[in-house]
């Protein structure tokens, strides 16, 4: 297997089920398991699953077992009350554990009221990362001053299947130095399909890059402020952005992974094909044809 360094480390969360790939489970998880063995699994996170999907996986994994440790990061869009029943159901599974757990905040709480809940969830579990889906609304400056010091962690959503889904650069900007700024960690989902910002050919949607993203934080950690952090976020020479990061020490690089942790993509195979092309992974990593068997 080829080391990819500490910058590419579990950055991909495996998110095939989620749009726009939206695999079918029995298909996905053969390929998240072939994703595993590659020469490029240091690249390749947890396996992101839903909460209300738990039947189904219930039944794929009796039909097929899963050969190995399953280890998910679960999304729970019904918010905290939902998240401790889930994981003890999910524990249950024949080599499934749970690592993480993504919790939406729903739209009916205050900041202060999620942030009782979620401390909660936190001293039922223990041994699981807790991330907050921190909303785009007036909430999100008192959720993440709540975050910080906690061993919590924040997720941004960076895009969906509607243009309006899109934070703009100077609203991720501002998200990126706030999370910076307080020291709280985030992961980022949807939208993120590629490694440099560009404008998708068939919706005309503008994408912002993961490759962006961590050069942000970087930007970031140099005291940056919100245009500065916004420009970064803009650029569309892949080169640079490249150039910029392998000029990072392993201190840096170390600072700017322990921001960023991850983020969540429904292809493995989009974003490895863009870090090979900028140089980042070496060219003779192969990738597997996803949705084969493992």
């Amino acid at each position: 297997m080829t080391a990819l360094g500490s910058l590419l480390t579990g950055l991909c969360d495996d998110a095939a089920l989620f749009p726009p790939g939206n695999a079918p489970l029995e298909q996905a998880l053969p390929a998240h398991a072939g994703h595993r063995v590659s020469d490029y699994t240091d690249l390749v996170g947890l396996f992101v699953f839903p909460v209300p999907r738990i039947d189904e996986l219930t039944s794929v994994l009796e039909a097929r077992p899963f050969g190995g440790e399953l280890a998910l990061s679960v999304t729970a869009p019904g918010g905290p009350a939902t998240v401790p029943a889930a994981v003890a159901r999910l524990r249950e599974l024949d080599g499934v554990t749970v690592d993480a757990v993504e919790i939406a905040v729903p739209a009916d709480h205050t900041a202060d009221e999620f942030l009782t809940a979620l401390d909660t969830v936190a001293a039922v579990l223990p041994d699981v990362s807790l991330f907050v889906e921190v909303p785009r609304d007036d909430r999100r400056a008192a959720l993440l001053a709540g975050l910080a010091g906690t061993a919590h962690a924040a997720k941004f959503r960076t895009g969906g299947v509607v243009a309006e889904a899109y934070p703009d650069e100077t609203e991720l900007a501002e998200a990126i130095r706030a999370a910076v700024t307080l020291g709280v960690p985030f992961k980022a989902t949807a939208g993120l399909h590629h490694a440099v910002r560009n404008t998708d050919p068939h919706t005309g949607f503008e994408q912002h890059g993961f490759v962006n993203v961590l050069a942000a934080v970087d930007a970031a950690l140099d005291g940056a402020d919100v245009a500065a952090i916004a420009a970064v976020l803009a650029e569309r020479d892949g080169t640079l952005l490249a150039a910029r990061l392998s000029a990072l020490s392993a201190s840096r690089i170390a600072e700017v992974r322990s921001r960023f942790r991850s983020f969540g993509t429904c292809s493995i195979l989009e974003p490895l094909v863009d870090l090979v092309d900028l140089g980042l992974v070496p060219a003779t990593v192969t990738p597997i044809i996803e949705g084969s068997p493992a």
